[in-house]
Parts: structure tokens; sequence; C-alpha cells
């Protein structure tokens, strides 16, 4: 293992790991192991940018979805994940505020908790990132207000943002926080706080999930921001943020909140305006987000006929768009699109998307 950044083949969102990841799921074996060769081959980083897209964590996630992973990899994926923790730990003793790739499922540690949690044997760091995590529920001062733990001074591609942001979405956002913790709770791993922080993330995302980000205007203003209209997709928007309170729902046994995550699903997936929104069959913010999206809600929904037609529709979206991308990756290629046509889960790939 190395500390060093290496080469684009290690992303698990654009690189060679989403091709093996899509042949494991397959059963070709053969095949994947020469794309996890190609993607290992300039060593693979171990250092500050290792995440469960990037580096160890990413190889480790797809070598456990066919059994294979050695302690080599896990060492080093737990070294990655202290040295994150101290980071910010250190940060949060500062009083400032974290940014993005801190906590959020790509770059930081609601990603490594993704990971940890695939794991047979439990980590003993597990429960030390869920406490992070469950941190950021606690409001921060900053300037004479206060503000949500999870707010972060930079925009959501690390701009300069006037007065700093509230990242909604599932990839980036507070929601994948929320997605993460509520699967712990279901798995029986719990730290204090968990579920008050699931309740204090889920009614975040009541007022202010129907916005991409929230800003500090809109935080000041009275009442719930009108959202303007969006794409709805796994990433950003309403369908991976539903997905995202039914886990909540789920988890602190909350009819109410199922059913209402439930319905917008329904709701936004038969709106002919916001699927006109698409415009790829990718997993990231197309057909094929939307399509694994809808069979996990409707697994988890006590009406799951209710979901049959949309998913049919989306389904034939996915198929007749899916060549059309140019990129071969997990995340806007191919191999995710593919996963995503195939409608299996056998190897549990769609944790990486916190949608299981």
């Amino acid at each position: 293992m190395t500390a060093a950044t290496g080469p684009r083949t290690q992303d698990l969102s654009e690189g060679a790991l989403g091709a093996a990841l899509l042949h494991i799921e397959r059963g070709d074996l053969a095949s994947a192991r020469h794309h996890l060769t190609q993607a290992v081959a300039g060593g693979v980083s171990a250092g500050g940018n290792a995440s469960l897209f990037h580096g160890a964590p990413a190889v480790e996630f797809v070598l456990s979805r066919a059994g294979r992973t050695g302690r080599e990899v896990r060492d080093a994926v737990d070294r990655a994940v202290a040295a994150r923790l101290a980071a910010a730990r250190r940060r949060q003793a500062s009083g400032t505020l974290p940014h993005l790739a801190e906590f959020d499922l790509i770059r930081g540690l609601t990603g490594l908790a993704a990971l940890l949690l695939t794991r047979s044997a439990a980590s003993p760091l597990l429960k030390q990132v869920l406490a992070h995590l469950v941190s950021l529920s606690r409001p921060v001062p900053i300037a004479g207000r206060e503000l949500p733990g999870w707010w972060s001074q930079a925009g959501p591609a690390g701009e300069e943002m006037d007065g700093g942001h509230s990242n909604n979405g599932v990839a980036h956002g507070i929601a994948g926080v929320l997605a993460v913790l509520s699967i712990a709770l279901r798995d029986d791993v719990q730290v204090p706080g968990q579920q008050d922080a699931i309740e204090t993330f889920a009614r975040w995302l009541d007022t202010y999930g129907g916005c991409y980000w929230t800003t500090h205007d809109q935080l000041s203003a009275n009442g719930t921001p009108e959202p303007e209209p969006a794409r709805p997709s796994w990433c950003y928007g309403e369908i991976g943020i539903a997905r995202a309170q039914q886990l909540a729902a789920l988890a602190l046994g909350d009819p109410v909140r199922r059913c209402a995550a439930e319905e917008t699903v329904v709701r936004t997936l038969g709106d002919p305006k916001r699927l006109g929104r698409i415009t790829d069959a990718s997993l990231c913010h197309g057909w094929a987000g939307l399509v694994t999206v809808a069979r996990a809600v409707a697994q988890d929904s006590t009406a799951p006929d209710s979901f049959a037609p949309l998913i049919t529709d989306l389904t034939k979206r996915l198929a007749a768009d899916l060549d059309r991308l140019s990129k071969p990756g997990f995340l806007e290629g191919r191999a995710g699109a593919q996963l995503a046509l195939h409608g299996a889960d056998t190897t549990g790939w769609t944790r990486a998307l916190l949608i299981t």
C-alpha cells in the first residue's frame, strides 16, 4: 500500500473498480480479476484521500463483494480511517466547520462507515466513526449564531459560498449521514445519541430537503424555502432523500415518516415533468439510480405493488439510454447502469450508494 495519490483506475466512481464490481455481481471472477489487476497496478492510496470511492477502502469494498478481502487491505483501511477520524476531531476541537469531504459518502466518514458496516467481524473503529457522525447533529456557535454541525463554509464543489451552506444530498450531504446512521441502527449497531441524531437530520430534511442545498439566506428566512424545479436523482434531490427518510423511519419505527417517503417516490416517479429532467442512464443522476432506489423502497414498503409499474417504466428507459453513456465506470458510466439493469444485488453492491 502507498500513501501517495494513485491513478484514477483505483476510483470506484470512474475507474476499473466499477467494471470489476459488475463482473463480480455477474459471477465472472476471471474478468473481475483482470480489472482489479488494472486498478491496483500503480499502487493503492491509503492516505488522506482514501475513501469508499478511492484507494484502499474502495478496493476492500469491491474485493469483499467476492469474499476475498485480505488482512493487508483491511489494515490499510483501518489506518486510513483512524487518520481521517483524528483529522475530524482536530477540526472539531478548533471550533471550525467541516468541509464536505470530512463526512460525506463519496469522500468522507459516511462512506467509510458504510464500508465498515459490511465487514463480517465488527471493527472497533465503526462506533468511533458513527459517534463522530452523530456529533454533527449538535449545533456549532459561529459568529454569534448557531449553525448546524454539518454546515460547510465551502460550496458543493469547494467554491466560495457567502455564509456557507447545508448540503442536503445523499452523495455529499446530510442525507447520506442520515442513511448510514439508520442502516447501522437497523443492524443493531448503536452509539449514544444516534436515534436523536437520526431524528434531527430527518426533521431538517422535512424542512429543507426540497432543495439540493440550503444557503445562509434561506436559513435566516422565515418559513420553508420554496424549492426550484430540479432533477430528481440518487445523488441529489427527492428520490435519494426519500430513501434516506424511509430508512430513518424503518430504524425509528415511524410509520408516518415511512409512508410520506414512499408517497414522495411514487409521486415523483409518476410525474412526467420531473422525469423530463433526466438526461442520461447513469446511477448518479440518471435512470439507473432511480430504478435502483425504487426497487429498494418497494422492497421495504408495505405496498410494494404500487411501485411495480414505475419500476417497469424506469427499466425500459434505462435500457433505451444505456448505450449512450460515454464513460465506462460505476457512478456515471456503463458499469453502474448495467448493474442496475441486471436488477440483482446478490453481492450487496448497492451499499456503496447507501440504498441498502
